[in-house]
């Protein structure tokens, strides 16, 4: 929970100092678009590399994140300072219903709709083959990617692989022991807000679009629960950043729309199958302080050919916020990883 007093002294920042056309701008300069997939407007953000060996990359955020999610580390994927790194033509798109994208006035906008828009967007980008990357409902979008659009996907990297349902501790270690223990109390004594949202969405939105502090309140209790902080979201993370990002739901109106992924995608029709499978090579990076921490066997039974594993030193559930130079390397290695182990067994 945020301090009552601290959430105050930011929402006077927020009324009084706070400069929503500085974000405007950095938008400008990545440069943004929109088109229309399964008639859906889809907002985008794309960022081409100058750099003739770039490899097309679809970056995908989650809730209660946005676009504001990867605006640090755009340039440094699109064009390294080192000249050993990789570098990436850089696609960042608003989930339906966030953000510039759409609200769909309709059901069916699941995560599996959602990952075959993706490959019509990139597509008509120029970029038949990619790889991915997402955390939070972006890595299970990422996830979906790979094993349903491999003709497509290189490959993909992910903080948030997800296990299919039924395996046990057995053989674990006490590391991954405690990590399964921490996801389980995250679900159970944490999640009040996923649930609410997968099943009565549209009730916690009327509040989401008519109140800009309970707006905030509602989106800084994640940034302040989830984050590799002591006391404040602020340790790593600036407070403009977090408000461009509750700032963008704010004007757009989609603090009730930018829910329903969770009624649209948990447990229903549209989520996940148990038995999906990931054959393209794959990259994971586990954070320390994320809110689901999948064990490395439990991994492997859906991600068949994880090329690259890591466990980071410091980070949460949103790294290219809290260690973006961390981020970014880890990124860069990951998906060279992925890129060179290609079609073929690694």
């Amino acid at each position: 929970m945020f301090p009552l007093a601290d959430l105050t002294d930011l929402v006077d920042y927020w009324r009084t100092e706070y400069d929503w056309r500085v974000f405007e701008e950095r938008l400008r300069r990545i440069g943004q678009f929109r088109t229309t997939i399964d008639g859906l407007g889809i907002h985008f953000l794309h960022r081409r590399s100058a750099r003739a060996d770039a490899t097309p990359l679809i970056l995908t955020h989650g809730w209660p994140g946005s676009i504001a999610e990867f605006i640090d580390v755009v340039d440094e994927l699109a064009d390294p300072t080192r000249v050993d790194a990789p570098a990436f033509h850089v696609v960042v798109p608003s989930l339906p219903g966030f953000g510039y994208s759409d609200r769909p006035e309709t059901t069916g906008w699941g995560v599996e709709r959602i990952a075959s828009a993706w490959v019509e967007l990139m597509s008509r980008l120029g970029y038949p083959r990619f790889v991915a990357h997402g955390g939070d409902w972006g890595g299970v979008i990422t996830t979906v990617l790979g094993a349903r659009h491999p003709e497509h996907v290189l490959g993909i990297h992910s903080t948030l692989a997800q296990p299919p349902p039924g395996l046990t501790t057995d053989g674990l270690t006490e590391e991954e022991r405690r990590w399964t223990e921490e996801t389980r109390d995250f679900w159970a004594y944490r999640s009040a807000y996923a649930k609410q949202q997968a099943t009565r969405p549209q009730t916690i939105g009327y509040a989401l679009v008519d109140s800009p502090v309970g707006l905030l309140s509602w989106i800084l209790d994640k940034f302040a629960e989830w984050t590799d902080t002591q006391d404040s979201p602020f340790e790593t993370m600036s407070r403009d950043r977090i408000l461009d990002d509750v700032t963008l739901y704010w004007l757009t109106r989609t603090g009730a729309s930018s829910a329903r992924i969770y009624f649209e995608s948990h447990g229903g029709v549209n989520a996940v199958d148990p038995d999906l499978l990931v054959e393209v090579p794959s990259a994971i990076t586990i954070y320390p302080r994320d809110i689901e921490k999948c064990p490395r066997p439990w991994a492997q039974e859906r991600y068949r050919r994880i090329v690259r594993w890591r466990a980071a030193d410091a980070g949460g559930h949103f790294p290219s916020l809290e260690v973006p130079d961390h981020f970014v390397q880890d990124l860069q290695e990951g998906l060279a990883a992925v890129v060179a182990a290609g079609p073929g067994r690694p």
